[in-house]
């Protein structure tokens, strides 16, 4: 791309790259990779196996979590230099989840062109499928692996009304859901694992029921955590007896108040508030 490396400043290309299937990348991405001098990659040996199997025979060099401070400056010399540069993380779009913020950062800093090379990410796929409302989220990266700070982040997340997307680790997400239940009142849920890939699966429901429906399995690959917000969940009818049974779950949960389940209820069902929240206390005695 850059001839006349002593005058022209090169360009930062952001590379969104495939999360499973090799097949999702488009087209604009293969001939970026091909034409810049130099690809930074989270992990070269899984960059190189895209590359092969597109023909992409351009340069590597790592650049990750550990070594993006330092790293950073020697790409920038280059780019300097006038030699273009593109990035990919391990999967999806760098720097959500992944390294690149600091290098996209300090070039800005630099003066450098940044180019956005748009492709894959985990976060709008997995939305795209869960059949919860997708026209506001909030995407928070990995719920902590601590369980008291998860537990503190979810308690955070009550008043959320619009749709919630976490990365899991495939060996915390019983316990995930577990808090998600008891601290968010038992929303609908929807875990996607291994997105793209041979063992793709896609799991909806109330988060108690997906912690009951994953039990007893070894849960592995990658994990993509949806979590429909206050208010957001399937709508409940307003047959009496399904609302004698929602007040009673939710009454089991220590941490909600009567109100809290009466306005929850209401939210669900478009029953009166004052409605619901004299059945709350009827069957809660």
């Amino acid at each position: 791309m850059s001839d006349e490396k002593t005058t022209k400043i090169g360009s930062l290309f952001i590379v969104a790259t495939p999360i499973g299937n090799l097949e999702d990348i488009t087209l604009r991405a293969i001939r970026i990779l091909k034409e810049v001098e130099l690809i930074a990659a989270e992990d070269t040996r899984r960059t190189r196996k895209l590359l092969n199997a597109h023909g992409i025979n351009t340069p590597l060099t790592s650049l990750y979590d550990q070594n993006e401070a330092k790293k950073s400056g020697l790409l920038i010399a280059k780019m300097k230099a006038g030699f273009d540069v593109a990035y990919v993380s391990d999967a999806g779009t760098p720097g959500i989840s992944d390294p690149g913020y600091l290098l996209i950062r300090q070039s800005l800093a630099e003066g450098i062109r940044v180019v956005p090379v748009p492709g894959p990410s985990a976060v709008v796929a997995a939305i795209s499928i869960s059949g919860l409302p997708m026209d506001s989220f909030v995407f928070s990266g990995f719920l902590p692996a601590k369980a008291t700070k998860r537990r503190q982040l979810l308690a955070d997340c009550r008043d959320e009304k619009r749709t919630m997307i976490f990365y899991e680790s495939p060996n915390r997400l019983a316990a995930a859901l577990n808090d998600i239940r008891d601290i968010l009142a038992d929303p609908e849920v929807v875990v996607v694992r291994e997105m793209t890939k041979v063992f793709e699966e896609v799991i909806r429901g109330s988060a108690g029921k997906v912690k009951d429906a994953l039990a007893g399995r070894t849960v592995k690959g990658e994990i993509t955590l949806i979590v429909a917000g206050r208010g957001k969940a399937a709508p409940a009818t307003a047959d009496d007896d399904d609302l004698a049974e929602r007040i009673a779950t939710l009454l089991e949960n220590p941490n909600l108040s009567r109100r809290d389940i009466a306005d929850q209820i209401a939210a669900e069902t478009g029953l009166p508030r004052q409605k619901v929240y004299r059945e709350v206390v009827k069957t809660g005695g």
